[in-house]
């Protein structure tokens, strides 16, 4: 019984030294009064609460403008309908208001925000695109972007599309960190595309929790969205992962904090 108790104790110690994930707040800390999805706002609450990054949406308008939003479709405020945001222009969809009252921020003005406080790092995710063309384009816009903004060592990119992951790697400088998001290749597979992490929803890693040690021990990172309850908060912290994107950045990083002394 004396060696249980021990032995007890120890897993116990090992769990609080284990590294603390950090957290990444979903599309900016919005859930938070005069927030909105994507909105400048949303970056700036989540600087001032002291995440370690921030997830954004980019995508292609019609007319070659990045903007930050969650497309493909982004609803009209205040009438049914929505606007496809790759297939308008830039005017057009910036002219439908946020939640929040904000004018849908371009890519520009979100690096301009990133670059005042980029201890909270920046994650794009490069929505995917009709054309492999296209697709190409956005990945072009963004990384030269980052680049003229000089926040290469302050983004991160995320993609479902594994063409998108690897136009990203070519043109991005060498060591960017570039993490695939749909949940359907193995750690080794991953890490075969030369890739710097896994970036899967929380209920692939509740299937395949093996696979988070899988891609620590291959030296990937592990990501999970969009964990936002107590409990799916609580599993993922004990499992290990490096990153937690949420939409509830305050309750994880409570959790954390609690967890992980």
């Amino acid at each position: 019984m004396k060696k249980l108790i021990i032995m007890s104790i120890m897993t116990l110690a090992g769990l609080a030294v284990s590294a603390q994930p950090q957290v990444i707040a979903h599309r900016g800390f919005h859930a938070t009064d005069g927030s909105a999805r994507n909105s400048i706002a949303a970056l700036e609450k989540a600087q001032k609460l002291g995440v370690f990054g921030s997830e954004c949406d980019v995508n292609l308008s019609k007319d070659g403008e990045v903007l930050v939003v969650h497309g493909d479709w982004h609803p009209k405020r205040g009438e049914e309908g929505a606007v496809h945001v790759q297939r308008e222009t830039a005017e057009t969809i910036r002219a439908i208001k946020l939640e929040n009252g904000e004018t849908m921020p371009t890519l520009d003005q979100y690096l301009a925000t990133a670059k005042k406080d980029p201890a909270t790092k920046l994650i794009i995710e490069i929505k995917k695109h009709a054309t492999p063309a296209r697709e190409t384009e956005i990945v072009e816009a963004v990384v030269k972007k980052v680049a003229e903004y000089g926040l290469q060592e302050h983004v991160e990119y995320i993609a479902f599309r594994p063409f998108v992951c690897m136009e990203i790697k070519r043109l991005a400088p060498e060591g960017t960190k570039i993490a695939y998001l749909n949940g359907d290749y193995t750690p080794e597979y991953v890490k075969g595309m030369g890739l710097t992490g896994i970036d899967y929803k929380f209920s692939v890693l509740k299937k395949h929790p093996k696979w988070i040690k899988q891609a620590q021990k291959l030296g990937l990172t592990v990501n999970v969205w969009t964990v936002n309850e107590e409990e799916d908060l609580r599993w993922v912290i004990e499992q290990g992962v490096d990153y937690i994107t949420t939409d509830n950045p305050v309750l994880a990083k409570k959790l954390i904090a609690e967890m992980c002394k």
